[in-house]
């Protein structure tokens, strides 16, 4: 104990000193386009369809196509909305009748499968790209205006429309997409990091709970991504409840790259970060601020074990942008009990 309390103040020591570096790193970060798609952000048996529509016309991307399929369903090649969207992408079928095609030319043109839906969602938006090609401005933001308000009101307002949906899907699009994008050059450090970090270093000891939010009900209890959301709350960012959607809340930093206050992952597969079942702080020096398990209590743990996953560096943008899923998700993906 004595040995683990020493490894806690040495932490807090070294926290200390990398937040106060945090204003001369934002100069050392490198800019460029994002090329690629983050590691395991789009499911493996998605990934490669991704990647070869995504380059279907100029203003397509995996990663903005990515973003596109995680905001409409969540990767969920079930999903079926109370306007009667189907599928992966979410299409309406008289949507799909005219602009749905055989993506894996088996004969036929199917809502329902992705490999129909996600090359199918791809030719769309470039069709969609196509009807405003002669409008001003930033053709994906077009595009995207396109597909939320139709090309019609982006050619009358010589642009995306001064409709409130409309921009703010255009901008949560464009900023999802950056969670998907494999980063080029540094990422950003976070100007948010120390306040959560310093929230999670109050609970240290506090007992696990799954599905534990900290409420006076459950004595201040929390699991792992109850802790993270209610640590980011207190720096005025509001992160979903499960641990696979926190991924999702910014860029994706390398290994190397982490700062204090960045989001630390695992899984038990590597692949895919919709099975993402933990989530801590990363504090520095290899460690992390999580709340493990049933019988544990919150602590420092190390990151370095066989089923880390990746890291997320918190952005308000990121985390706003962000679709929240319903609260039964919690019972079923994101925390271990």
């Amino acid at each position: 104990m004595a040995g683990g309390i020493g490894i806690g103040l040495g932490l807090v020591f070294v926290l200390l000193l990398v937040v106060g570096t945090f204003s001369a790193a934002a100069n050392l970060v490198g800019g460029g386009r994002a090329l690629g798609l983050a590691k395991g952000a789009v499911p493996a048996q998605y990934q490669s369809l991704v990647q070869k529509w995504g380059t279907l016309c100029p203003a397509v991307s995996p990663a903005l196509l990515a973003a596109q399929l995680y905001q409409e369903s969540g990767w969920n090649p079930q999903a079926r909305s109370p306007a009667d969207a189907r599928g992966i992408a979410q299409f309406i079928p008289g949507t799909w009748a005219a602009h749905g095609i055989d993506g894996d030319g088996d004969g036929d043109r199917d809502i329902w499968d992705p490999a129909d839906a996600i090359p199918s969602a791809a030719s769309y938006d470039c069709t969609l790209a196509t009807y405003v090609r002669k409008v001003p401005g930033d053709p994906v933001a077009n595009m995207l205006a396109s597909y939320n308000a139709g090309a019609y009101a982006v050619i009358k307002y010589g642009g995306v429309p001064p409709y409130r949906e409309t921009q703010n899907y255009v901008k949560v699009i464009t900023t999802l997409a950056k969670s998907f994008a494999a980063p080029v050059g540094r990422v950003a450090p976070s100007r948010q990091a120390a306040g959560a970090i310093y929230f999670a270093q109050q609970k240290l000891g506090t007992p696990y709970l799954w599905g534990g939010n900290g409420t006076p009900e459950q004595q201040g209890r929390f699991d792992c991504s109850g802790l993270t959301q209610a640590a980011y709350r207190t720096v005025g960012i509001e992160l979903p409840r499960v641990a696979n959607d926190q991924y999702n809340a910014g860029p994706h930093p390398s290994r190397e790259e982490l700062l204090p206050g960045d989001l630390v992952f695992f899984s038990d597969d590597l692949t895919n970060s919709r099975e993402i079942r933990h989530v801590g702080l990363y504090v520095g020096g290899g460690y992390m601020i999580n709340a493990p398990y049933t019988g544990a209590v919150i602590r420092f743990d190390k990151i370095d074990t066989p089923d880390y996953f990746g890291a997320t560096r918190v952005t308000r943008d990121g985390a706003a942008a962000l679709p929240r899923r319903a609260a039964a998700a919690v019972a079923r993906a994101g925390d271990a009990p």
